[in-house]
């Protein structure tokens, strides 16, 4: 039996203490992991159904649209993908479920996560390191997106089928006030910049769907919905209710058509 309690590691980091917990939930039979950032609590295994609706959704709409790129029309290429925020893992496995993915970049600020990884600290952690299509690339997703270069050390300015992102609690509650820019118009165009005509931008939120932020979304991309996704918290025995945002980067002279 496991013990009831466990810190798996502690780490001072520039956004703060950084904790990685495991412990008993004897009344479900489960080990829960927990990755809190000073008084936050950032992500829990015990509750992964948006992270990996996150995944499965990004995929499947990226492998739906990726025809209508007009440079490859004959050709089935597999999808490239990358995924803002390592955390748990649930969302990276979630796109490496499907076998259209070809290559999943999974781009992390905090390299300690990156390290319980590597070390094999989690459950998702033996699907991503052994598999061949993954690899981590440590940096700031937000400075990544704004740029020129992009997603890709080896080669810049690659586009990419899809791009999925989990880091803040929502497009309005962010980790560092500093993320504030990415979802204002002129971050959501420059994220676009990193995506082939067709491929697909997804955002996990902690709340329900907000209409404000889907029509912003449909304004830059072309077309957005939002997907909400239910699940059931046995702890108090409730549902609670988060939401995936879907965008789709349609042909077009890539300027904002806001008002």
């Amino acid at each position: 039996m496991s013990r009831l309690f466990e810190e798996l590691d502690y780490r001072e980091t520039p956004l703060g203490a950084l904790f990685l917990r495991r412990r008993r939930q004897v009344g479900l039979d489960t080990d829960i992991f927990e990755i809190k950032l000073g008084d936050d609590f950032l992500m829990s295994s015990m509750f992964t159904a948006s992270e990996l609706a996150l995944g499965r959704l990004g995929v499947a709409s990226a492998r739906k649209h990726k025809h209508t790129r007009p440079e490859e029309p004959h050709l089935q290429r597999k999808l490239s993908v990358v995924v803002g925020g390592l955390g748990l893992g649930y969302t990276a496995a979630a796109v490496l479920e499907n076998e259209d993915t070809g290559s999943l970049c999974v781009v992390e600020y905090l390299e300690p996560v990156i390290e319980w990884h590597r070390q094999g600290l989690l459950p998702t952690s033996s699907r991503l390191t052994e598999d061949a299509r993954c690899s981590f690339l440590q940096g700031d997703f937000f400075a990544l997106a704004a740029s020129e270069q992009g997603f890709d050390p080896v080669q810049p300015g690659r586009r990419f089928d899809a791009i999925l992102v989990d880091i803040d609690h929502t497009p309005e509650q962010w980790l560092n006030p500093g993320n504030e820019s990415f979802y204002h118009p002129d971050g959501l165009l420059r994220l676009k910049g990193h995506l082939h005509p067709g491929g697909v931008f997804g955002v996990w939120s902690n709340e329900p769907a907000d209409a404000e932020f889907t029509q912003r979304l449909a304004s830059i991309f072309g077309a957005a919905h939002a997907e909400p996704v239910v699940f059931h918290n046995p702890l108090q025995n409730r549902d609670f209710t988060q939401c995936v945002y879907i965008a789709t980067a349609e042909p077009g002279d890539g300027s904002p058509t806001m008002e």
